[in-house]
């Protein structure tokens, strides 16, 4: 229990936490017969997926742990890959087979794509204006068509080809001076800024990374999405939803919205009048000055306003930076611990460009390994491994049991791509598994879901992989890697982070040698 409660409000005083402990006996102690009596009774009346024990009040909150991808998938070895748990008051559907999630976000995919509640989200995401959160009807359908057809379609995609370039180019040059100044290379650091800057050029026409205010935006955007990874106890157990006031967590989360919103008025206000000065028609400008001409021509036949501006835009940052830098991450650390591979992608890379300086996106069409390495690493380490919840609109049947509508989904993603009945030796990092098969990551193949599928999967994934592609090229064609200290690949350190998205816990830390050819 007291794990638990470490989890929930590790900032609490201890006088607190006392006072919380009692509150919970004493509502164990009064409820706990007629809490366990009303679920017994609500069961039997249905064929609901099994469960694994629960206590009162909080239900299975007390299992997630700290990798709560990790917890579920050793709970469904025991209960099952259709599983459901209760987190406080709330019925939770856990699945961890690729048949179930294919049922789900294919067969019954309209009537699972609602999204929960989430208090974070509510805060951070202007009252789930955005698209990744907004609740299924006509607003999302308009908003998601934004994204689809005028900011993330391929036309638009390879639009922006010379941002990628220019920004990896920087990149490749600041680990040169690296190695000149006999310096190590901290990699993570350097694709948390690349894929920043990458996403404000696109986004917001200019970088905002250099300086104090960008090491101040940084840690706002970085804040930001460790925010949308917290668990409030507040959504699952509305009676204690003053824990969040007492350890600060709605002031941090109201503190970091309005910084963010004081910011986007401000990058808002900048545009608006350069149009104005300049006069100027920005409709192949960036994501920002497409969505103000989308406003002003009601293009699509539904307002817009500056509030669904932001939140696009916020999405934009969510979803474009946190999980492209992670997989680049987790590739590089798997590279790095598997000389083998790391010798032939970089034979098949170095023979495709032979001595010409530049890496195009022509080229990277022929490099099939590359390719195989970043589908491994996205099997093997997605970046959202529990996918974002769905919520059933009504109630439904799966496999043969009864869903109840209102219940939340969580797809175990990280838990489907390594099933010893799909793939073999699934534990093994082997990219060549990729190079035979059509399996692939855009939604159809369920085994391979890092991305989501169906009405709710991600619109981005053409930008992601287009940025991680062209990064990792250079990066294995312009450097020979290895550790520090003369370290060795299987002595890495693979603790992962905590949070929605799962990057390395530690920084991955190089040494980057130029290639000489």
């Amino acid at each position: 229990m007291s794990n638990f409660l470490q989890f929930l409000v590790p900032n609490v005083t201890s006088m607190l936490l006392q006072t919380f402990v009692l509150t919970i006996l004493a509502f164990m102690f009064i409820l706990l017969f007629k809490w366990s009596s009303f679920l017994t009774n609500r069961n039997t009346k249905k064929n609901s997926p099994p469960s694994p024990p629960k206590l009162p009040i909080i239900g299975n909150l007390h299992q997630l742990g700290l990798q709560p991808h990790r917890s579920l998938e050793t709970l469904a070895q025991r209960h099952g890959p259709l599983m459901l748990l209760h987190f406080g008051s709330e019925p939770v559907l856990v699945v961890s087979s690729a048949d179930a999630a294919q049922e789900i976000m294919k067969t019954q995919d309209l009537n699972f794509a609602n999204r929960p509640k989430s208090s974070m989200f509510d805060k951070l995401l202007y009252n789930y204006k955005d698209v990744s959160m907004a609740p299924y009807g006509e607003y999302w359908r308009q908003m998601k068509s934004i994204l689809v057809l005028h900011l993330l379609s391929n036309k638009r995609v390879k639009s922006f080809h010379y941002v990628r370039e220019e920004e990896t180019s920087l990149m490749i040059e600041k680990i040169k001076q690296c190695y000149d100044s006999s310096t190590s290379v901290n990699l993570s650091e350097v694709f948390a800024k690349l894929t920043n800057d990458v996403v404000c050029r696109v986004a917001l026409g200019k970088k905002y990374g250099e300086g104090e205010g960008g090491r101040k935006f940084k840690e706002l955007l970085g804040e930001f999405v460790e925010l949308l990874g917290v668990i409030s106890v507040g959504d699952y157990i509305p009676w204690l939803s003053w824990v969040n006031l007492v350890n600060g967590l709605d002031a941090r989360a109201e503190k970091v919205a309005k910084q963010l919103d004081d910011f986007l008025e401000g990058v808002i206000e900048e545009h608006l009048n350069f149009e104005k000065k300049e006069g100027h028609d920005h409709v192949l400008g960036d994501f920002m000055d497409v969505l103000f001409w989308i406003q002003k021509e009601n293009v699509i036949g539904f307002p817009i306003d500056r509030v669904s501006i932001k939140a696009l835009i916020l999405d934009a940052f969510a979803a474009g930076t946190d999980t492209t830098y992670t997989v680049l991450d987790w590739a590089m650390t798997e590279l790095l611990r598997h000389p083998k591979i790391m010798k032939n992608v970089q034979n098949e890379v170095r023979e495709i460009i032979g001595n010409k300086k530049d890496i195009t996106e022509y080229d990277l069409d022929k490099m099939h390994y590359l390719k195989a390495i970043i589908k491994e690493t996205l099997r093997v380490h997605p970046p959202i491994p529990l996918l974002v919840p769905r919520k059933s609109i009504q109630d439904a049947k799966v496999h043969g049991y009864d869903i109840a509508a209102d219940t939340q989904v969580i797809i175990n993603a990280w838990t489907i791509g390594r099933d010893p009945t799909l793939w073999d030796e699934p534990e093994e990092f082997q990219p060549e598994r990729f190079l035979t098969s059509s399996v692939d990551f855009k939604g159809h193949d369920f085994q391979f879901i890092p991305f989501g599928a169906g009405r709710r999967g991600c619109p981005g994934i053409s930008f992601s992989i287009t940025t991680i592609e062209l990064v990792l090229a250079n990066l294995v064609h312009n450097f020979d890697w290895t550790l520090p200290g003369r370290a060795r690949g299987e002595d890495l350190d693979m603790t992962e982070s905590t949070g929605i998205t799962i990057h390395r816990k530690f920084p991955l830390m190089t040494i980057a040698t130029p290639y000489s050819g």
